[in-house]
């Protein structure tokens, strides 16, 4: 029946659609016939017969009637929102795959880590379980603090306190769950994007993740024998750290030696430039994006006036409204007085969200944010994060009814994000502060409104006391985007289980889904190859390879000594002199980027090996704007057997005019189209 007809809420609207159902029921007509009302928009469920469903349809008011249909229960949508079903393909492989999962350890009770119908270990499995009881799903956990640094809170075992160790592990490897949720907010099945993988689980995350620990961590689960590792710590604040002053990078340079490759969040520092804290060319670097789930959350004022903010607000004021004031401070337990807020929803002027608790006994907050309405936050008491425009309004309203200001705080409303996907504005944007010379991120997965497990101890707004405790939660992140990618690469081997971390993280980068540079204004900075699609990664065509020798050849270009280098590899590592300072555009990465100061000509070489058709053709087919000139020799790679390499040259030449080119090379054969991006750029 559209909107709610002007002058009436929610709370009049049963009243209206009982004498409607009387007037099409007449003496038959019983008040049990209506199921349910809606709230949030004008319509009501009503147990019909046909011809009574034809005459409600008659009513002047009426938009539609439809019967409720039986539909087949949903995902919870981000591995969906990517094109990859429940149903693909998929093979006997991805059982024996084990990926190692360095977060906050997990839950091994919830129903995404059973072991129902999983045979044993695989035979090269070598891990262990330590205070902790495994299965056949979850096969290892260890945990790591090394310093011995524990609170009170902290369970001394692999056991998740969080959530957000289970949330990351469930998201890539979770077995599927019906009637999943978060108090009703994101309804259906949650899974995994490899539900038949096994599980392993390194602990490094308490109040802090170590260093110490998550390089310990690394290095347990590659003499362990994990098949990928997926990661998502990262410093505090924004550091740009040499590639081997990182325990990220370290680790994942060893594990990649072994042929693991380390999915890791790009960072939640953006969305400024440089925001990034680890790029190495040997880890997949994994931006966050939206997907088309979002949570709104109305404020409406006592003079009528509703805005429309950002949260997720599981509690429901009934329509209730309640005194409102403005605190001029920052929003805290250490700064406001309880006599003042209490019984009362508050606008604050400022807030630290790790302090804002059950704000002595206020009602609600009003939160402010200058940022993009992409990031939901769960609170211990109703709450909304209004624009700074709309909480402008809020607080002259405030000025004028002076005591008598009231308000009150909706429920969440989940809608649809028809402008998805796009780059959370928190995820962390390159260019490499490091490597110019090399793009990262690499590519772009799910990370907005994730629902997955999470540990039923830990309260969904992390304040102690909240009694909201849940078995599945949504949390956002590039935490969350990570997993996606790592899912991913599992999928990609299963298929390909010989096929090294580099070819894998070439087949997710060339048939990653191109995204928009409107919507994304730091292009390639935001977003890397683009987002990945599962099912076309598993069969790229082409791949780029490259080995260890090769990534030994581009630190030597780095600046590295033959002595550190001999170090790190373990081997006769030898920087040739001269040879060093190109080194960089000849690493056979997916992707190519130039940092430029004016004029500028470059060749870059790469070598492609052939994954595809046997016998193939690929066509270069390049885009680029006018005022750049781009060759490829030669244009025509043929090809007569799978695993034959052929190399090529990408020349670009041109003069920089605006801060950012994004252009891309696509080879083609009619059935595989494998495509790079290509970054030309200036300092801003």
């Amino acid at each position: 029946m559209g909107d709610h007809p002007k002058d009436m809420d929610y709370t009049s609207l049963p009243f209206l659609h009982m004498d409607m159902a009387q007037k099409i029921l007449g003496s038959d007509f019983a008040p049990e016939a209506i199921l349910h009302s809606y709230k949030s928009f004008n319509g009501f469920v009503m147990k019909l017969n046909e011809e009574e469903a034809e005459r409600m349809a008659e009513m002047d008011t009426v938009v539609s009637v439809f019967p409720n249909k039986k539909n087949r229960l949903p995902t919870t949508r981000s591995w969906d929102f990517l094109d990859f079903p429940q149903q693909v393909k998929r093979t006997s492989i991805e059982s024996d795959i084990i990926v190692g999962v360095l977060d906050g350890g997990i839950w091994p009770e919830s129903e995404s880590f059973s072991d129902k119908g999983f045979g044993p270990p695989p035979s090269k499995w070598k891990g262990s379980c330590h205070n902790f009881t495994c299965n056949n799903k979850v096969i290892g956990a260890k945990y790591f603090n090394i310093e011995n640094d524990y609170t009170k809170e902290d369970i001394k075992s692999p056991r998740d306190s969080d959530g957000h160790g289970s949330h990351c592990a469930s998201t890539i490897a979770g077995n599927l769950v019906n009637h999943a949720s978060l108090l009703g907010f994101a309804s259906g099945t949650a899974r995994g994007g490899v539900p038949s993988a096994r599980i392993a689980v390194y602990k490094i995350c308490w109040k802090f993740c170590y260093d110490a620990d998550t390089l310990a961590a690394f290095d347990e689960a590659i003499i362990d024998g994990v098949d990928f590792i997926s990661t998502s710590t990262g410093p505090l604040g924004i550091v740009h750290p040499e590639y081997f002053d990182s325990p990220i990078n370290i680790g994942s340079f060893h594990a990649m030696k072994r042929g693991i490759l380390t999915s890791h969040a790009a960072g939640n520092e953006g969305p400024k430039l440089y925001s990034m804290t680890n790029y190495p060319p040997w880890l997949l670097s994994v931006a966050a994006t939206t997907i088309n789930r979002m949570f709104l959350t109305k404020l409406q004022l006592g003079n009528g006036m509703v805005y429309e903010g950002v949260s997720i607000n599981t509690f429901d004021l009934k329509s209730k409204m309640f005194p409102l004031i403005f605190s001029s401070g920052i929003c805290s337990e250490k700064t406001l007085d309880k006599r003042l807020v209490k019984g009362k929803i508050v606008l604050c002027n400022g807030f630290n969200r790790t302090e804002i608790g059950f704000l002595y006994g206020a009602v609600g907050i009003i939160l402010v944010s200058t940022g993009q309405k992409d990031l939901p936050s769960t609170y211990a008491l109703p709450a909304t994060t209004l624009t700074l425009t709309d909480a402008r309004l809020v607080r002259s309203y405030i000025a004028s009814a002076s005591k008598n200001a009231t308000a009150t705080i909706f429920r969440s409303e989940e809608v649809n994000n028809s402008l998805a996907p796009y780059v959370a504005s928190f995820s962390a944007r390159g260019p490499n502060p490091i490597t110019p010379n090399i793009l990262k991120p690499d590519l772009a997965a799910p990370g907005v409104n994730i629902i997955a497990a999470y540990c039923p101890i830990s309260p969904i707004s992390d304040v102690k006391g909240d009694k909201r405790l849940v078995k599945y939660n949504v949390i956002s992140g590039t935490s969350m985007a990570c997993p996606h990618a790592a899912g991913a690469a599992v999928y990609v081997k299963s298929f390909h289980p010989n096929w090294s971390a580099a070819m894998i993280k070439s087949a997710l980068m060339t048939t990653a889904t191109p995204m928009s540079a409107t919507l994304n204004p730091e292009a390639e900075f935001a977003y890397g190859a683009g987002e990945i699609n599962p099912l076309k990664a598993a069969n790229p065509g082409l791949v780029y390879d490259i080995s260890k020798a090769d990534y030994v050849k581009f630190l030597c270009g780095e600046g590295y000594t033959n002595k550190k280098l001999r170090v790190l590899t373990q081997d006769h590592a030898n920087c040739r002199k001269n040879a060093n300072k190109v080194a960089v555009y000849d690493l056979n990465l997916p992707s190519f980027a130039l940092k430029v100061n004016a004029s500028f000509y470059r060749v870059f070489r790469r070598t492609v090996t052939n994954m595809g058709s046997a016998t193939s053709s690929y066509k270069a087919k390049l885009m680029f704007p006018s005022f750049l000139e781009i060759q490829v020799k030669p244009d025509v790679l043929s090809f007569t057997s799978i695993g034959q390499k052929k190399s090529f040259s990408v020349i670009i030449t041109g003069k920089i005019n605006v801060e950012i080119i994004s252009a891309s090379l696509v080879w083609d054969d009619g059935k595989y189209q494998v495509r790079s991006p290509i970054v030309i750029y200036a300092d801003p």
